[in-house]
Protein backbone atom coordinates (compact mmCIF):
# COMPACT_ATOMS: atom_id res chain seq x y z
CA UNK A 1 0.00 0.00 0.00
CA UNK A 2 1.61 3.10 -1.21
CA UNK A 3 2.46 5.64 2.12
CA UNK A 4 -0.46 7.68 2.82
CA UNK A 5 0.69 11.36 1.32
CA UNK A 6 1.04 14.76 4.36
CA UNK A 7 -1.61 16.97 4.35
CA UNK A 8 -0.49 20.38 3.04
CA UNK A 9 -1.12 23.29 5.23
CA UNK A 10 -1.76 26.76 3.75
CA UNK A 11 0.98 29.50 4.58
CA UNK A 12 -0.57 32.37 5.36
CA UNK A 13 0.75 35.52 5.62
CA UNK A 14 -0.15 39.55 6.43
CA UNK A 15 1.87 42.25 5.55
CA UNK A 16 0.61 45.61 7.50
CA UNK A 17 1.60 49.42 6.65
CA UNK A 18 1.39 51.26 3.11
CA UNK A 19 0.43 54.67 2.84
CA UNK A 20 2.86 55.72 0.55
CA UNK A 21 4.83 53.75 -2.32
CA UNK A 22 8.04 53.80 -0.41
CA UNK A 23 6.44 51.33 3.05
CA UNK A 24 3.86 49.82 0.51
CA UNK A 25 6.45 48.37 -2.67
CA UNK A 26 8.62 46.73 -0.24
CA UNK A 27 5.34 44.66 0.93
CA UNK A 28 4.60 43.89 -2.31
CA UNK A 29 8.21 42.46 -3.45
CA UNK A 30 7.87 40.24 -0.28
CA UNK A 31 4.63 39.02 -1.03
CA UNK A 32 5.56 37.93 -4.28
CA UNK A 33 7.84 35.93 -3.07
CA UNK A 34 5.35 34.60 0.05
CA UNK A 35 3.34 33.65 -3.44
CA UNK A 36 6.05 31.68 -5.17
CA UNK A 37 5.77 29.20 -2.61
CA UNK A 38 2.48 28.67 -2.60
CA UNK A 39 1.33 31.31 0.46
CA UNK A 40 -1.73 33.33 0.87
CA UNK A 41 -0.99 36.49 1.37
CA UNK A 42 -3.44 39.53 3.04
CA UNK A 43 -2.55 43.12 3.08
CA UNK A 44 -3.50 45.78 6.01
CA UNK A 45 -3.71 49.23 5.39
CA UNK A 46 -5.51 52.54 5.66
CA UNK A 47 -8.52 53.75 3.38
CA UNK A 48 -6.35 56.85 2.69
CA UNK A 49 -3.03 55.21 1.34
CA UNK A 50 -1.97 54.86 -1.71
CA UNK A 51 -2.53 50.71 -1.24
CA UNK A 52 -6.66 51.05 -1.77
CA UNK A 53 -5.57 51.19 -5.42
CA UNK A 54 -2.16 49.21 -5.92
CA UNK A 55 -2.78 46.15 -3.68
CA UNK A 56 -5.84 44.85 -5.75
CA UNK A 57 -4.56 45.76 -8.57
CA UNK A 58 -1.74 43.32 -8.03
CA UNK A 59 -4.14 40.64 -7.07
CA UNK A 60 -4.01 40.69 -2.92
CA UNK A 61 -7.16 40.69 -0.42
CA UNK A 62 -6.77 44.19 1.46
CA UNK A 63 -8.39 44.75 4.47
CA UNK A 64 -8.92 48.67 5.94
CA UNK A 65 -8.44 49.40 9.18
CA UNK A 66 -9.27 52.97 11.10
CA UNK A 67 -6.00 54.92 11.36
CA UNK A 68 -4.74 58.25 11.59
CA UNK A 69 -1.06 59.75 11.84
CA UNK A 70 0.06 60.85 14.97
CA UNK A 71 2.50 62.81 14.09
CA UNK A 72 3.19 66.07 12.26
CA UNK A 73 -0.62 67.04 11.91
CA UNK A 74 -2.89 69.55 12.96
CA UNK A 75 -3.88 69.28 16.82
CA UNK A 76 -7.07 67.95 15.97
CA UNK A 77 -6.05 65.40 13.50
CA UNK A 78 -3.71 64.23 16.25
CA UNK A 79 -6.40 64.17 18.95
CA UNK A 80 -9.07 62.14 16.26
CA UNK A 81 -5.85 59.65 15.77
CA UNK A 82 -5.56 58.86 19.31
CA UNK A 83 -9.38 58.76 19.83
CA UNK A 84 -9.79 56.34 17.07
CA UNK A 85 -6.42 54.19 17.85
CA UNK A 86 -9.13 51.81 19.92
CA UNK A 87 -10.83 50.58 17.09
CA UNK A 88 -7.94 50.23 14.88
CA UNK A 89 -6.93 47.80 17.35
CA UNK A 90 -10.28 45.99 17.74
CA UNK A 91 -10.20 45.49 13.95
CA UNK A 92 -7.00 44.55 14.38
CA UNK A 93 -8.02 41.44 16.48
CA UNK A 94 -11.15 40.55 14.19
CA UNK A 95 -8.69 40.37 11.12
CA UNK A 96 -5.82 38.60 12.43
CA UNK A 97 -8.56 35.80 14.26
CA UNK A 98 -10.18 35.51 10.92
CA UNK A 99 -7.27 35.27 8.77
CA UNK A 100 -4.92 33.21 11.57
CA UNK A 101 -1.77 34.25 9.94
CA UNK A 102 1.85 32.35 10.21
CA UNK A 103 3.49 35.25 9.86
CA UNK A 104 2.97 39.29 10.35
CA UNK A 105 5.01 41.58 8.92
CA UNK A 106 4.98 45.15 9.30
CA UNK A 107 6.38 47.69 6.51
CA UNK A 108 5.70 51.02 7.74
CA UNK A 109 2.79 53.51 7.27
CA UNK A 110 -0.33 54.35 9.64
CA UNK A 111 -1.86 50.83 9.63
CA UNK A 112 1.56 48.97 10.66
CA UNK A 113 1.89 50.12 14.31
CA UNK A 114 -1.58 48.74 15.48
CA UNK A 115 -1.87 45.82 13.57
CA UNK A 116 1.47 44.53 14.07
CA UNK A 117 1.53 45.30 17.88
CA UNK A 118 -1.98 43.61 18.04
CA UNK A 119 -0.53 40.51 16.67
CA UNK A 120 2.21 40.88 19.25
CA UNK A 121 0.20 40.94 21.96
CA UNK A 122 -2.05 37.53 20.75
CA UNK A 123 1.56 35.51 19.78
CA UNK A 124 1.64 35.75 16.73
CA UNK A 125 5.01 35.54 14.84
CA UNK A 126 5.92 39.27 14.26
CA UNK A 127 8.52 41.28 11.96
CA UNK A 128 9.35 44.95 10.81
CA UNK A 129 10.92 46.12 7.79
CA UNK A 130 13.05 49.32 8.29
CA UNK A 131 13.90 50.89 4.98
CA UNK A 132 15.76 54.05 6.49
CA UNK A 133 18.73 55.03 8.08
CA UNK A 134 16.96 56.71 10.75
CA UNK A 135 14.09 54.71 12.57
CA UNK A 136 10.78 56.25 12.56
CA UNK A 137 8.98 56.22 16.63
CA UNK A 138 6.50 53.44 15.46
CA UNK A 139 9.56 50.79 14.45
CA UNK A 140 11.80 51.68 17.45
CA UNK A 141 8.79 50.45 19.76
CA UNK A 142 7.87 47.55 17.40
CA UNK A 143 11.12 46.80 17.61
CA UNK A 144 11.50 46.05 20.91
CA UNK A 145 9.23 43.06 20.18
CA UNK A 146 9.40 41.47 17.15
CA UNK A 147 11.21 38.32 16.25
CA UNK A 148 13.45 40.37 13.82
CA UNK A 149 14.34 43.48 12.09
CA UNK A 150 15.40 43.40 8.31
CA UNK A 151 16.79 46.88 7.72
CA UNK A 152 17.85 48.56 4.27
CA UNK A 153 20.90 50.42 5.69
CA UNK A 154 23.35 48.93 8.65
CA UNK A 155 23.41 52.55 10.06
CA UNK A 156 19.94 51.93 11.56
CA UNK A 157 21.38 48.96 13.60
CA UNK A 158 21.91 51.21 16.84
CA UNK A 159 18.20 51.39 17.37
CA UNK A 160 17.51 47.96 17.47
CA UNK A 161 18.31 44.60 19.57
CA UNK A 162 21.44 43.39 18.04
CA UNK A 163 20.46 39.87 18.23
CA UNK A 164 17.28 40.65 16.55
CA UNK A 165 18.71 43.08 13.66
CA UNK A 166 19.52 42.11 9.97
CA UNK A 167 21.06 44.41 7.41
CA UNK A 168 19.04 42.42 4.76
CA UNK A 169 18.61 44.99 2.08
CA UNK A 170 15.40 46.58 0.66
CA UNK A 171 12.97 44.20 -1.08
CA UNK A 172 12.11 45.10 -4.56
CA UNK A 173 9.48 44.22 -6.94
CA UNK A 174 10.22 41.11 -9.34
CA UNK A 175 9.34 42.88 -12.22
CA UNK A 176 12.04 45.85 -11.43
CA UNK A 177 14.92 42.87 -10.19
CA UNK A 178 13.93 40.97 -13.88
CA UNK A 179 15.11 44.12 -15.58
CA UNK A 180 18.64 44.18 -14.14
CA UNK A 181 19.28 41.90 -16.97
CA UNK A 182 18.60 45.09 -19.49
CA UNK A 183 19.37 47.96 -16.56
CA UNK A 184 22.48 49.89 -17.07
CA UNK A 185 22.62 52.81 -19.49
CA UNK A 186 20.40 52.64 -22.47
CA UNK A 187 22.03 51.64 -25.62
CA UNK A 188 23.49 54.30 -27.93
CA UNK A 189 20.79 56.74 -28.99
CA UNK A 190 21.16 60.48 -30.13
CA UNK A 191 18.96 62.09 -27.03
CA UNK A 192 19.42 61.48 -23.04
CA UNK A 193 16.54 59.47 -21.65
CA UNK A 194 15.93 61.74 -18.21
CA UNK A 195 13.06 60.16 -16.05
CA UNK A 196 11.88 62.33 -13.85
CA UNK A 197 9.61 61.40 -10.32
CA UNK A 198 8.48 62.46 -7.19
CA UNK A 199 7.48 59.23 -5.79
CA UNK A 200 4.24 57.67 -5.71
CA UNK A 201 2.22 60.95 -4.98
CA UNK A 202 4.43 63.70 -6.88
CA UNK A 203 6.99 66.06 -5.67
CA UNK A 204 5.22 69.83 -5.92
CA UNK A 205 9.10 70.98 -5.46
CA UNK A 206 10.77 68.58 -7.74
CA UNK A 207 7.82 69.88 -10.37
CA UNK A 208 8.32 73.16 -10.11
CA UNK A 209 12.09 73.27 -10.07
CA UNK A 210 11.69 70.93 -13.61
CA UNK A 211 9.06 73.74 -14.66
CA UNK A 212 11.26 77.23 -13.80
CA UNK A 213 13.92 75.20 -15.58
CA UNK A 214 12.07 74.91 -18.84
CA UNK A 215 13.74 76.88 -20.98
CA UNK A 216 17.29 76.54 -19.86
CA UNK A 217 16.47 72.58 -20.33
CA UNK A 218 15.39 73.07 -24.27
CA UNK A 219 18.76 73.65 -24.83
CA UNK A 220 19.92 70.11 -23.81
CA UNK A 221 19.82 67.21 -25.66
CA UNK A 222 17.35 65.31 -23.72
CA UNK A 223 14.01 63.27 -23.44
CA UNK A 224 12.38 63.41 -20.54
CA UNK A 225 10.01 61.01 -19.40
CA UNK A 226 8.02 62.59 -16.08
CA UNK A 227 5.36 61.12 -13.13
CA UNK A 228 4.23 64.74 -11.99
CA UNK A 229 1.50 63.04 -9.31
CA UNK A 230 -2.26 64.74 -10.20
CA UNK A 231 -2.31 68.19 -9.30
CA UNK A 232 1.12 70.00 -11.53
CA UNK A 233 0.31 67.02 -14.71
CA UNK A 234 -1.11 70.03 -17.13
CA UNK A 235 1.24 72.62 -15.56
CA UNK A 236 4.33 70.37 -15.93
CA UNK A 237 3.18 68.76 -19.39
CA UNK A 238 2.70 72.77 -20.47
CA UNK A 239 5.72 74.07 -19.55
CA UNK A 240 7.59 71.05 -21.75
CA UNK A 241 5.26 72.32 -24.85
CA UNK A 242 6.43 75.53 -25.06
CA UNK A 243 9.85 75.06 -24.61
CA UNK A 244 9.89 72.63 -27.15
CA UNK A 245 11.21 69.63 -25.09
CA UNK A 246 10.57 66.45 -26.22
CA UNK A 247 8.74 64.57 -23.28
CA UNK A 248 6.26 62.50 -21.89
CA UNK A 249 4.08 63.45 -18.78
CA UNK A 250 1.59 61.51 -16.78
CA UNK A 251 0.22 61.35 -13.75
CA UNK A 252 1.30 57.87 -12.03
CA UNK A 253 3.72 55.27 -13.74
CA UNK A 254 3.07 51.51 -13.38
CA UNK A 255 5.60 50.03 -15.34
CA UNK A 256 8.46 51.41 -13.50
CA UNK A 257 10.84 48.44 -14.29
CA UNK A 258 10.36 50.16 -18.30
CA UNK A 259 10.96 53.59 -16.76
CA UNK A 260 13.96 52.86 -15.19
CA UNK A 261 15.57 50.57 -18.07
CA UNK A 262 14.35 53.86 -20.77
CA UNK A 263 16.04 56.02 -18.81
CA UNK A 264 20.14 57.57 -18.78
CA UNK A 265 19.72 59.61 -15.74
CA UNK A 266 17.11 59.55 -13.07
CA UNK A 267 15.78 63.10 -10.86
CA UNK A 268 13.91 61.80 -7.96
CA UNK A 269 13.73 61.83 -3.96
CA UNK A 270 15.61 59.63 -1.78
CA UNK A 271 13.00 57.03 -0.37
CA UNK A 272 14.87 54.03 0.27
CA UNK A 273 12.71 51.79 -1.79
CA UNK A 274 13.55 54.08 -4.48
CA UNK A 275 17.39 53.86 -3.35
CA UNK A 276 17.02 50.14 -3.60
CA UNK A 277 15.21 50.13 -7.32
CA UNK A 278 17.89 52.51 -8.07
CA UNK A 279 20.58 50.69 -7.39
CA UNK A 280 18.84 47.17 -8.91
CA UNK A 281 18.51 49.42 -12.49
CA UNK A 282 22.19 50.58 -11.65
CA UNK A 283 20.79 54.11 -13.11
CA UNK A 284 23.13 57.52 -12.18
CA UNK A 285 20.82 60.07 -10.23
CA UNK A 286 19.89 63.44 -9.01
CA UNK A 287 18.46 63.01 -5.83
CA UNK A 288 16.33 65.62 -4.14
CA UNK A 289 15.38 64.51 -0.34
CA UNK A 290 11.86 65.53 0.60
CA UNK A 291 12.77 68.23 3.17
CA UNK A 292 9.87 67.15 5.82
CA UNK A 293 10.79 63.64 5.95
CA UNK A 294 10.76 62.48 10.02
CA UNK A 295 14.06 62.63 11.25
CA UNK A 296 15.31 63.80 7.90
CA UNK A 297 15.50 60.11 6.91
CA UNK A 298 15.59 61.03 2.74
CA UNK A 299 18.90 63.56 3.57
CA UNK A 300 20.45 60.80 5.19
CA UNK A 301 19.81 58.41 2.98
CA UNK A 302 20.78 60.39 -0.02
CA UNK A 303 24.03 61.70 1.44
CA UNK A 304 24.89 57.51 2.01
CA UNK A 305 24.07 57.22 -1.47
CA UNK A 306 26.50 60.11 -2.55
CA UNK A 307 29.46 59.05 -0.79
CA UNK A 308 29.38 55.79 -2.41
CA UNK A 309 29.26 57.34 -5.63
CA UNK A 310 25.99 56.48 -7.62
CA UNK A 311 24.37 59.82 -7.03
CA UNK A 312 24.74 63.74 -6.52
CA UNK A 313 22.66 64.68 -3.83
CA UNK A 314 20.42 68.25 -4.17
CA UNK A 315 18.37 69.77 -1.01
CA UNK A 316 15.51 71.57 -1.47
CA UNK A 317 17.44 74.53 0.12
CA UNK A 318 19.89 74.32 -2.52
CA UNK A 319 17.37 73.68 -5.69
CA UNK A 320 17.36 76.12 -7.66
CA UNK A 321 17.66 76.14 -11.63
CA UNK A 322 21.43 77.25 -12.00
CA UNK A 323 22.22 74.18 -9.56
CA UNK A 324 19.87 71.91 -11.72
CA UNK A 325 20.42 72.32 -15.36
CA UNK A 326 24.33 72.64 -13.85
CA UNK A 327 24.49 69.29 -12.49
CA UNK A 328 21.82 67.76 -15.33
CA UNK A 329 24.39 69.10 -18.15
CA UNK A 330 27.29 67.67 -16.31
CA UNK A 331 25.24 64.43 -16.20
CA UNK A 332 23.81 64.25 -19.44
CA UNK A 333 26.84 65.38 -21.68
CA UNK A 334 29.30 63.02 -20.30
CA UNK A 335 29.03 59.20 -20.79
CA UNK A 336 32.28 58.23 -18.58
CA UNK A 337 30.73 59.74 -15.60
CA UNK A 338 27.66 58.53 -16.39
CA UNK A 339 29.07 54.22 -16.25
CA UNK A 340 31.10 54.94 -13.52
CA UNK A 341 28.19 56.24 -11.43
CA UNK A 342 26.30 53.26 -12.75
CA UNK A 343 28.75 51.25 -11.81
CA UNK A 344 28.63 52.48 -8.23
CA UNK A 345 24.97 52.79 -7.89
CA UNK A 346 24.89 48.92 -9.18
CA UNK A 347 27.37 47.72 -5.88
CA UNK A 348 24.85 48.72 -3.76
CA UNK A 349 22.20 46.54 -5.22
CA UNK A 350 20.60 43.40 -3.03
CA UNK A 351 18.39 41.70 -5.45
CA UNK A 352 17.87 38.55 -3.38
CA UNK A 353 16.53 40.67 -0.05
CA UNK A 354 13.13 39.65 -0.75
CA UNK A 355 13.51 35.95 -0.88
CA UNK A 356 16.70 36.23 1.76
CA UNK A 357 14.05 37.72 4.04
CA UNK A 358 11.37 35.12 3.55
CA UNK A 359 13.49 32.64 3.93
CA UNK A 360 14.54 33.62 7.60
CA UNK A 361 11.21 33.87 8.39
CA UNK A 362 10.56 30.83 7.46
CA UNK A 363 13.09 29.43 10.06
CA UNK A 364 10.51 30.67 12.61
CA UNK A 365 8.11 28.65 12.17
CA UNK A 366 8.56 24.68 13.26
CA UNK A 367 8.14 22.48 10.06
CA UNK A 368 8.01 24.80 7.21
CA UNK A 369 7.70 22.32 4.93
CA UNK A 370 4.32 21.53 6.12
CA UNK A 371 2.94 24.79 4.98
CA UNK A 372 4.77 26.05 1.61
CA UNK A 373 4.71 23.71 -1.77
CA UNK A 374 7.65 22.71 -3.44
CA UNK A 375 7.36 24.38 -6.59
CA UNK A 376 8.87 27.65 -4.96
CA UNK A 377 12.65 28.73 -5.05
CA UNK A 378 12.68 28.92 -0.90
CA UNK A 379 15.00 26.93 1.69
CA UNK A 380 12.21 24.28 0.91
CA UNK A 381 13.57 24.12 -2.77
Amino acid sequence: MPAKKATQKKLKVIIAGGGTGGHLYPGIALAESFKKIGAEVHFVGSKRGIETRVVPREGYDLHLIPVKGLKGGRVIGTILGFLILPLAFFKSIWILLRVRPQIVVGVGGYASGPLVMTATMLFFRTFILEQNTRPGITNRILGKFVRRIYASFKESAGFFPVNRFIPAGNPVRENIVESIKNAGLSEAHTECNVLVFGGSQGAHAINKALIDAATKLSELNIKIRHQTGKLDQTEVKSAYGKAGIKSEVSEFIYEMHDAYNEADVIICRAGATTLAELAIAGKPAILIPYPYAADNHQELNALSVESAGGAVCITERDLTVQVLIETLKKLTMDQVLREEMSRKMTALAKPQAASDIRDDMLKFLKNYSEYTTLSGDGVNK
